[in-house]
Parts: structure tokens; sequence; C-alpha cells
């Protein structure tokens, strides 16, 4: 079944705590992202484990390898039980990134999950800037199809994906990706996301988890707005 998880875009940590505890026993998964982490830093992610939540900790490495993975072996020693990188950084990061992830394992400790991006969902076509010309233009969902076989062949948990992707990726690559779908939207409204699909949507294309944050963080009920997006799974 697939799980909702939410985004915590927060700029401080006590906002960030004050959004979850009400939440509590309601929802599984937080996402902490760049705004969060370099606010509050590893001693959140404790934190939010120690309150019972699995944390998603989305900031999408990308830098040489060994780099790459001296942070995923802090991010897993901080306690993350899930972790990005951008596929486009190529086949030695990826392999560095879980090569940092294995280190920080401790006896019996389940690994940590370890998705990479395929393309944000902000980006449509025209935001490719090596699509110079008609010609070499490589499609939105075919390039994010490829790049997410790429992964399966490094040996990537699964990928970021959005959910009008996400059914070509497992047609094409199979059962065994997990894959992660953020720009979700309830079918009244979207912001600045361009590829955004509904939770029902994101479900039957074969998405696993499934990101939500402002619908729900900026909502005057957040805990029914949680609900209703809990309802539509």
């Amino acid at each position: 079944m697939a799980e909702l998880v939410l985004a915590l875009d927060f700029p401080d940590r006590d906002t960030a705590l004050a959004m979850v505890r009400p939440l509590r026993g309601r929802l599984t998964w937080v996402k902490v992202g760049l705004e969060l982490f370099c606010t509050a830093g590893p001693d959140l992610i404790r934190q939010l484990r120690e309150m019972g939540f699995k944390v998603f900790v989305d900031l999408k490495f990308l830098d040489i390898p060994n780099t790459v993975r001296g942070a995923v072996r802090s991010a897993v020693t901080a306690g993350a039980d899930m972790l990005t990188l951008h596929l486009l950084g190529g086949e030695t990061m990826a392999r560095a990134a879980m090569a940092g992830r294995d280190e920080a394992l401790k006896p019996g400790q389940q690994a940590p999950v370890i998705l990479g991006v395929t393309l944000l969902t902000s980006l449509g076509e025209q935001d490719l800037v090596w699509n110079t010309t008609p010609e070499n233009a490589e499609p939105v969902p075919d390039m994010v199809v490829r790049l997410a076989g790429l992964a399966k062949e490094w040996g990537l948990s699964g990928v970021v994906c959005s959910g009008q992707e996400a059914g070509r990726i497992r047609e094409e690559h199979g059962p065994d990706l997990t894959l992660l779908t953020p720009g979700i939207r309830l079918a009244d409204g979207h912001d600045d996301q361009t590829r955004v699909v509904t939770p029902a949507m994101a479900v039957a294309a074969g998405s696993d988890y499934l990101v939500v944050g402002r619908p729900i963080t900026k909502a005057e009920n957040p805990v029914a707005a949680l609900e209703r997006f809990l309802s539509e799974l």
C-alpha cells in the first residue's frame, strides 16, 4: 500500500514540530528538506524519530563521489530512513552513496532507502538547458524513464518521479524499483508544480510514496486535510 509523506517545508524547528505533534498516530513519514535541515540540522532528524516518525531526508546530493559518500554516511548515522541524490551525478557517485550508507549501518539495522532524482517536478522541457534545439531535445517523460533504468542498473532502491511517468517506469523496469512521487495535489488545485497528479492517480500508476506539503501544512485544519489525502489512497 502506498504511504503518504508530509513535507515539512518550514524555516525553523519549532514550527515544524508544532505541525507534526497533532499528526502522531495518523502519519508515518515526514520529509526534511534543504531549508529546514539548514536551520535545524541532524538533531531534528533524531527528534522526529524519537516522536515515532520515519524521516525522509531530502537533500538531493550532487557532488564528487567521495563527498556524497561521506554525506550519506553522516545522514544515515543521524537517523535518516530515506535519502535522495541526483541521478545526473552519474554512476560512480551513485555507487559511492550506497557505499556510504552501508558504512553507517549498525548490526541489524534496516538499510535506508536511497532514491535517485530523475527530474524535478517543477521542470518542463523548456527548462532543460541542454535542449538547445528541437532536434536534440529529449522529451521529459523519455528522459525520466531512461534515468530510472540507470538507477536500477546502479543498485539504487528506486527513483523520485512524477506520477505522470510512474506508470511507464513500472511497465519498462518492473516492480522492484521503489517510486516516490512529489507534486501530489487534490483535484481542486496546484501551485508551482507543473507535473502533478492526484493521490488516486499516483497509486494507480504504481507509486509507493506520495509527498504532500502545502495542501496540508497551509490548510486551516491540517489534521482534516491529512485525513482527506489519506482517504484518497
